[in-house]
């Protein structure tokens, strides 16, 4: 909270003064420019919009999008894709091939397109369906509207940063970089990853687990029952600050949510190919495949999957038991069975084998998920 009112009293400040002399720290300059609504074309939408720290770093505007996808600045526009939450994003590594792994690892965006977080605040701004501005050049004239803007980029990437060109018509200019780089600074502090939930305390012997908390714990660590670890784990059990992802990239299967094509200007045979979307990949066998996501306040930022169909971390639960349990064939939110995988191809059926899942176990797997809440959202469990 204090961080909060620090921010507030800063925005007073940049918007209040015109004064050349006052300038920011890089992640300061980072913090102002993710909640400065300047750098959409209509001046209405931020990189808060979509990740609104008060809400787990997520999207729970009420629009078109319908909490599945975000709508962009025109007020119309939607994106094909759930917003990822850009809490614990700071922990993903930078986009790689692992050679020991033989696996595609970290990266931002759930393809990984953006190798870094500079990269990724840099996409937004110039996304037609997101904040829409023409051309980085336009986001570095708005940047300088602002003279405490401009003082603290000379001041902390040189006097010449906004006479800087790229190498060639086809690189980035310099200025523009440095923009992303303030952002990132920003999401690399422990705003965005404050490792303070239940599970947390648990590990420093300040909370203690109860019965059905305890039996998610073990489920979820578990190599003999579920295989969650296997693609929602990183360190060794029970590790402090551990993200619950391997960040590498999985498909597990997910249909297609017919609720969204509706909304969107594609046909109804569109298909996300996921890791195969990303320019650097061009192997089939990444077909459908999409980068494993953070648990860490999964419990409050649903929909879920990489294309919002299920609206409930219980549905979730019984979607992965299903390739399992030949009773689970209905899904509970349709009333229906399950639709046919959008990429039916690629699907890591090794990963997704377990032993069947209870009623009760999955009660357990999700009250261990809640613990995974950050002290600050905990009140959202409570409103659920």
């Amino acid at each position: 909270m204090i961080k909060y009112f620090t921010f507030l009293f800063a925005m007073v400040l940049i918007s209040s003064s015109s004064s050349a002399e006052t300038k920011l720290s890089e992640e300061g300059l980072g913090q102002a420019l993710f909640f400065d609504t300047n750098f959409s074309i209509n001046r209405t939408m931020s990189c808060a919009t979509c990740h609104e720290p008060a809400q787990g770093f997520t999207d729970h505007r009420t629009n078109r999008g319908k909490g599945m996808v975000s709508m962009g600045d025109d007020g119309h526009s939607i994106g094909g894709r759930n917003t990822p939450m850009a809490g614990y994003a700071n922990t993903s590594p930078i986009f790689h091939f692992d050679e020991a792994l033989k696996e595609y690892v970290g990266g931002q965006f759930l393809d990984g397109r953006a190798a870094t977080l500079a990269e990724q605040a840099m996409g937004p701004p110039l996304n037609p369906v997101e904040m829409a501005l023409p051309n980085a050049e336009t986001v570095i004239k708005r940047l300088q509207e602002n003279p405490i803007y401009t003082a603290t980029f000379k001041h902390l990437y040189g006097e010449e940063i906004f006479n800087q060109q790229g190498e060639n018509s086809d690189s980035i200019i310099p200025a523009f970089i440095a923009f992303g780089r303030a952002i990132q600074a920003f999401e690399k502090t422990d705003t965005f990853s404050s490792y303070d939930s239940k599970y947390d305390r648990f590990l420093r012997g300040e909370y203690e687990l109860t019965v059905l908390e305890d039996l998610g714990r073990t489920l979820f660590f578990s190599n003999n029952n579920v295989n969650c670890n296997s693609c929602h784990k990183l360190k060794a059990e029970d590790s402090t600050k551990e993200p619950f992802s391997n960040h590498q990239y999985r498909n597990i299967g997910v249909p297609s949510n017919d609720e969204l094509l509706k909304l969107s200007d594609v046909k109804n045979d569109y298909i996300d190919h996921g890791l195969l979307e990303n320019p650097v990949v061009s192997d089939l066998k990444y077909d459908g495949k999409f980068k494993n996501p953070s648990l860490r306040n999964v419990a409050i930022t649903g929909p879920y999957m990489h294309n919002g169909v299920f609206k409930n971390l219980s549905t979730v639960m019984e979607f992965y038991d299903h390739y399992n349990n030949p009773k689970r064939i209905i899904n509970p939110e349709t009333g229906k069975p399950w639709k046919e995988a959008e990429v039916p191809d690629t699907i890591d059926k090794e990963e997704l084998k377990a032993k069947v899942l209870s009623d009760r176990k999955i009660d357990a797997l999700i009250a261990f998920m809640k613990i995974l809440t950050d002290k600050r959202f905990e009140a959202f469990l409570e409103a659920k």
